[in-house]
């Protein structure tokens, strides 16, 4: 027994010695290195001000605030604002829209880097590889205002893309006066603008892949097609994945920007989405315990959908964020 005793104490004492190893060889770290820790300094005051500090606003979702008072509310109103906007017809038809939108942008949108950068890296012509990246990188760069400027006027009755419908017989279309148009125009837009810049992670995936696997599988007798689905998109599925839960986590987050520029109150049936929604809740009507509400219900969903796309993809592929 007495040497049964021991052995706890032993591995207890072991466990000491460790924690003290690590927290000694922390501080040599820290010591040796100091200028490249100083530089996280920024970054994490940035975090903590403008992403962790006005978490602490969260709390007038369920408090009355009224403007000149505390920043915290002025009374305790329970879920007074969730039944509010559980019970309100508008806010469904928002977040209707944002689902549609969302589901659009994840199914077309997403794939759509894939497929470019799986046709690149099939060019043999370095320089012509090099000029397509660099059309395609191109509109990323571009203000959002731009590209919102470019679109009005293509879509104008008598813009371009009218001007092209009437040439070929058709009549113009006012695209940006009919609600039915709208995602097919933010759609179209949002491809433009993001899938060359898209491209960049999984061409950097591409370039890790061995190359003697593509050997082997030309060996066995795999035409271009069975490499690339047995050799070329195993090797980026992890970045696939990690992508994939990262574009589920802003579901619900549908461009705020490109959207209010672009809507109008004709539009407003299937252009208005929860963020433009709160924009004119919170900013315009000044509802701020109505808007916080509708927010933090937005980002529980948020938070629902990466923790559980995580999980799936933890389980079934066996790639995840952590």
């Amino acid at each position: 027994m007495v040497a049964g005793a021991a052995a706890p104490g032993r591995r207890f004492g072991r466990d000491r010695r460790h924690d003290r190893g690590a927290r000694t060889s922390w501080r040599k770290a820290l010591r040796r290195d100091w200028q490249l820790y100083s530089l996280l300094v920024l970054p994490l005051v940035f975090f903590a001000i403008f992403r962790y500090v006005p978490m602490l606003g969260n709390v007038i979702a369920f408090r009355r605030f009224r403007p000149g008072g505390s920043i915290f509310g002025e009374e305790w109103v329970g879920l007074h604002y969730v039944r509010m906007f559980i019970q309100d017809q508008t806010f469904w038809n928002v977040f209707q829209n944002t689902l549609v939108l969302g589901v659009l942008s994840l199914v077309i949108i997403f794939p759509l880097p894939v497929v470019l950068a799986l046709m690149l890296n099939e060019l043999r012509s370095s320089r012509f590889k090099r000029i397509i990246q660099t059309i395609s990188y191109l509109p990323h760069f571009m203000s959002v205002v731009i590209v919102a400027g470019l679109v009005f006027q293509l879509t104008a009755v008598r813009g371009t893309i009218n001007q092209v419908m009437t040439a070929l017989g058709s009549s113009p279309v006012a695209f940006m006066q009919l609600p039915e148009w709208f995602r097919t125009v933010y759609i179209g837009s949002e491809i433009w603008q993001t899938v060359g810049w898209g491209t960049i992670l999984y061409l950097a995936a591409l370039s890790t892949i061995d190359p003697q696997l593509y050997e082997a599988a030309r060996i066995d007798g795999a035409n271009r097609w069975r490499q690339t689905w047995h050799v070329t998109l195993p090797g980026i599925r992890p970045t696939m994945v990690v992508l994939l839960i990262l574009n589920i986590g802003t579901f619900m987050a549908v461009g705020f920007e490109k959207i209010l520029l672009l809507y109008n109150p004709l539009l407003f049936p299937t252009a208005d989405v929860i963020a433009t929604y709160l924009y004119r809740v919170g900013i315009g009507s000044s509802q701020f315990s109505y808007a916080t509400a509708i927010g933090l219900f937005e980002a529980i969903i948020g938070l629902t959908l990466v923790l559980s796309a995580n999980a799936i993809s933890r389980r079934v592929v066996g790639a995840s964020l952590w």
